[in-house]
């Protein structure tokens, strides 16, 4: 994109118009289109720099690296600011989420190389156990059976290992500076080499069966403690979910954990069941009147949905939406005991002749009142089981805020359509802690929320419309 923006030079020249071009995440600024060819009298990488837009002036918007540099920048009128804003929030959008694939993809390389280390390390561990096993027959005058490696399951070892290491702590202050015993030579009949591995700050200590000690003080011949450490080893490396089924059998008064997975969806926490406040939590009135105070903090509580949504491409949306919000509290809290309920607010601008004038409460509420539509709908078609999260925002935006839009806004909405999150990002910032998205139970608990949820928000926007159509208070004016 590019565009002519003023841009504050200092304070005795002020503000002085600039050729702007926005081009590979980077803004660069001219004297004028006809001297580009001159070169860039400076840039500044979006990436890495702070989208402000200005609290009060509504063409402005201020593009700052901390402690760096400042860009401060004027658009011709605020219909040209948001589209600028649109096009530096999805340049932005695109470089982070490369930034973040790309480590990402650095991660995975490095926590498979720490993998691979840690498989070495174990290797190397039970190639010097055959060696000893050898020497120690060799002294002894019998023959040892050596198995290959290659038969190894490294996982199932380096478990074994790491236990072995705390049996072997734990035993060393009873048994003073008692000699352990020597490690036998692993099973061939063990699995194929695994690569799910956790990470060892050194070689695994020698896997030790601790009947060994007592069959050897015994007399028994090699071939019988072989024989034993062999069917040790086989009956350690079982699975877990064997055991437990042995375990289970052997105790029956044993208290077993819930096997129905609804139980365990129930748990499952999202953004909609930690809010602190929520249309559902709201009590109306006798005469159906919504508490002013508890529905302005409602809506404050949902506006987080916009930055999940894109903080930077849903930046105009959001400042309207919280826009209209003050106004209604300022409104509000000029008499709090005279407007308990939105339908005393209306209904006192009714009467002072106030209800039609710009800025005014009952105007803020109406566009609030569309705005909160525009959410509903979104929201609705999400619970309805709805992945494409461009497609959901589209279908709201096409039946609440469209026809009250003209082709600039509309333009600059489709942009912004255009830099939604994927179904996985958005759903990942709904969740209570980091990871429930992930848990089997998330879907059906971020479903169980908003049915709970969105009724309620329908209803208070059901009696808000029949308030509006009562009074003939909807208007058909294009932005």
């Amino acid at each position: 994109m590019e565009g002519i923006l003023h841009k504050w030079t200092n304070y005795i020249s002020g503000w002085q118009p600039r050729w702007f071009v926005l081009d590979g995440g980077t803004l660069s600024y001219y004297d004028s289109q006809e001297d580009a060819w001159k070169g860039c009298k400076g840039s500044i990488k979006i990436s890495v720099c702070e989208i402000l837009v200005h609290s009060t002036d509504i063409t402005r918007v201020d593009l700052t690296i901390p402690g760096e540099q400042y860009f401060y920048l004027r658009a011709i009128n605020a219909a040209e600011r948001q589209k600028w804003l649109v096009a530096l929030g999805t340049a932005k959008a695109c470089l982070t989420d490369n930034r973040t694939r790309r480590e990402k993809e650095l991660q995975e390389n490095t926590e498979a190389i720490k993998t691979k280390m840690s498989e070495l390390r174990l290797y190397c561990d039970l190639l010097l156990k055959q060696v000893n096993k050898i020497k120690d027959s060799e002294e002894r005058g019998d023959s040892a059976e050596i198995k290959p490696l290659c038969h190894l399951n490294l996982g199932e070892k380096l478990r074994e290992s790491e236990e072995a290491n705390e049996n072997q702590s734990q035993d060393s202050g009873r048994e003073g500076a008692e000699e352990p015993e020597k490690p036998d030579i692993p099973s061939h009949r063990d699995q194929a080499p695994s690569t799910a591995l956790e990470e060892d700050d050194g070689p695994p200590a020698p896997y030790t069966a601790g009947p060994v000690t007592q069959l050897e003080g015994e007399g028994s011949n090699p071939e019988q403690e072989q024989k034993h450490n062999m069917d040790q080893i086989k009956e350690d490396g079982e699975d877990e979910v064997s055991r437990n089924q042995r375990e289970m059998v052997s105790a029956p008064d044993q208290i077993l954990p819930p096997q129905d997975p609804l139980l365990e969806e129930e748990g499952v926490d999202t953004f909609f069941s930690t809010m602190s406040h929520r249309f559902s939590d709201i009590r109306l009135e006798d005469d159906r009147g919504i508490p002013t105070q508890d529905f302005l903090d409602s809506c404050y509580a949902i506006v987080p949905v916009l930055d999940k949504l894109g903080s930077t491409v849903f930046a105009p949306v959001k400042m309207d939406f919280v826009g209209n919000i003050k106004k209604i509290n300022q409104k509000w809290l000029s008499d709090p005991n005279s407007f308990p309920t939105l339908q005393s607010i209306v209904l006192h601008e009714l009467q002072t002749a106030t209800a039609q004038v710009r800025n005014s409460a009952t105007e803020a509420l109406l566009w609030l009142r569309r705005g909160l539509r525009f959410l509903k709908e979104f929201l609705s078609e999400v619970h309805s089981g709805e992945q494409d999260i461009h497609g959901a925002l589209n279908n709201a935006y096409g039946r609440t805020l469209r026809q009250y839009h003209g082709w600039v806004v509309r333009g600059v909405f489709a942009l912004a359509l255009r830099a939604s999150p994927s179904y996985e990002s958005f759903t990942a910032a709904l969740v209570s802690q980091e990871g429930d998205q992930l848990k089997p139970g998330f879907t059906s608990g971020m479903r169980r929320d908003l049915s709970v949820y969105l009724p309620a928000m329908e209803d208070q926007l059901g009696i808000l419309d029949d308030l509006y159509d009562e009074y003939s208070l909807e208007s058909d004016e294009v932005v």
